[in-house]
């Protein structure tokens, strides 16, 4: 196995993933690029990828997420641009993770709209919510044969 060597040590490596009506990810990315400094931004179909220092990276994070705060995703990528164990450049095919990107990417819609739902909601419509949310809820057998009559319909 061939040694490997990091070539950002002391970085971390985040996502941004953007599903927005009214922001694409060339709007995240031209935003990221006028407050980079010194850090490493790179544009990807669903929002763009930030390396830096944590520090450099999470302001980059706060003044993106202010474009649209019900609609911009961030999660921790493990690897950076470009790292020779991960990049399909260097593997070949499609890259690794992207199905799983598509999988989140189709949720956040559900996800966005939970926010806006709760940015208005005070303290206590929020611990009902949580309640009902967590009352166990079964299938009623009708409801159920419905479904199945529908699928073999």
């Amino acid at each position: 196995m061939k040694e490997y060597t990091p070539g950002y040590v002391g970085t971390v490596t985040r996502y941004v993933f953007v599903d927005s009506p009214t922001v694409t990810p060339q709007d995240l990315a031209i935003a990221a690029y006028e407050v980079a400094m010194g850090v490493m931004i790179k544009e990807t179909c669903f929002g763009v990828m930030i390396t830096g220092t944590a520090d450099e990276v999470r302001r980059i994070e706060e003044m993106l997420r202010r474009l649209d705060p019900h609609h911009i995703f961030i999660k921790d990528r493990g690897f950076p641009p470009g790292d020779e164990r991960r990049c399909r450049a260097n593997l070949g095919g499609s890259r690794p993770g992207y199905l799983g990107h598509e999988f989140e990417m189709q949720i956040a819609r559900f996800i966005s709209h939970g926010l806006k739902e709760t940015d208005t909601m005070k303290e206590n419509d929020l611990r009902k919510a949580i309640e009902t949310g967590k009352k166990e809820r079964f299938l009623d057998i009708e409801e159920l044969a419905s479904l199945i009559d529908t699928e073999e319909a």
